[in-house]
C-alpha cells in the first residue's frame, strides 16, 4: 500500500541527543553537544547541520556511506566535530569551545538522509551557561529520608516488641495451664482437703 510505505519511510530516520535535552556549562569551558541519528534502511549522502536557536548554522557536514567518515562542509570556528559514523553509533556530537554567556540557547541536531528519499528528522538539545557550578542542596531531601527511616525503625522495632511481648504471654498462660494440670493431680494427704487419703480410709466398726 502507498499509504503504509510512505508511513514507515517517515519514521525511518531518527535523531536522538541523549536521555536529557539540557546541558549545563562553565563559563569558558568546552562542553560537549551530543546527537546520534539511526535510520532503518542505511544512508548514502547523508547531510547533517548544526543550528543554534533555529537560524544560525554552527555546523554542517557530509557523510557518502557508512563505510567513511563526516567530511566538512562548514563551521564556526570554535565548534569542532567530535563523533564518528563507522563505528557501531552513527555519532555526530560535536564541541562548542571556549563558551561564553551568549552561546546559551537552543541547539538543534538536524539529519537529510536522499537514501530515505530525502527524509528530515532533528532534536534538540538547551545550553545553559553558568560562573560556577552549584551544588544542589539536599538538605530536605536527606530530612525527608531521615524521617521516612526513622518512622520505619520504629515500626519495625514496635513490630518486635509486639511479638516478644506475645510470646511472654503466651508462655506465661501456658505455664499456669500446667500448674493447674498438676495440681489436680497431685495427693493432697498431707493437706487434709476433700478427697485426701485421710478421709478415704473405711469407718472404724460398731
Amino acid at each position: 500500500l502507498p499509504g503504509l510505505h510512505i508511513f514507515t519511510i517517515a519514521f525511518a530516520l531518527e535523531v536522538s541527543v541523549g536521555k536529557t535535552n539540557t546541558v549545563m556549562a562553565l563559563n569558558n569551558s568546552n562542553v560537549l553537544l551530543p546527537c546520534t541519528f539511526t535510520t532503518c534502511i542505511g544512508f548514502q549522502d547523508l547531510v547533517f547541520t548544526w543550528y543554534f536557536n533555529s537560524t544560525e548554522m554552527i555546523y554542517h557536514g557530509k557523510i557518502k556511506s557508512k563505510a567513511s567518515e563526516p567530511f566538512l562542509v562548514g563551521r564556526n570556528p570554535r565548534v569542532e566535530f567530535v563523533g564518528s559514523t563507522t563505528g557501531k553509533d552513527n555519532n555526530i556530537s560535536i564541541v562548542l569551545k571556549s563558551v561564553e554567556f551568549s552561546d546559551a540557547g537552543k541547539y538543534t541536531c538536524h539529519v537529510k538522509n536522499p537514501k530515505e528519499k530525502d527524509a528530515q528528522h532533528n532534536a534538540t538539545i538547551f545550553l545553559t551557561v553558568v560562573q560556577k557550578m552549584v551544588e544542589a542542596d539536599n538538605t530536605v531531601t536527606l530530612i525527608i529520608v531521615g524521617v521516612v527511616g526513622g518512622l520505619i525503625g520504629l515500626l519495625i522495632l514496635f513490630m518486635l516488641v509486639k511479638r516478644v511481648v506475645l510470646f511472654i504471654i503466651k508462655k506465661t498462660q501456658d505455664g499456669k495451664k500446667e500448674c493447674l494440670v498438676s495440681s489436680s493431680g497431685n495427693d493432697n494427704t498431707e493437706n487434709g482437703l476433700a478427697g485426701s487419703k485421710a478421709e478415704q480410709k473405711a469407718p472404724p466398726k460398731a
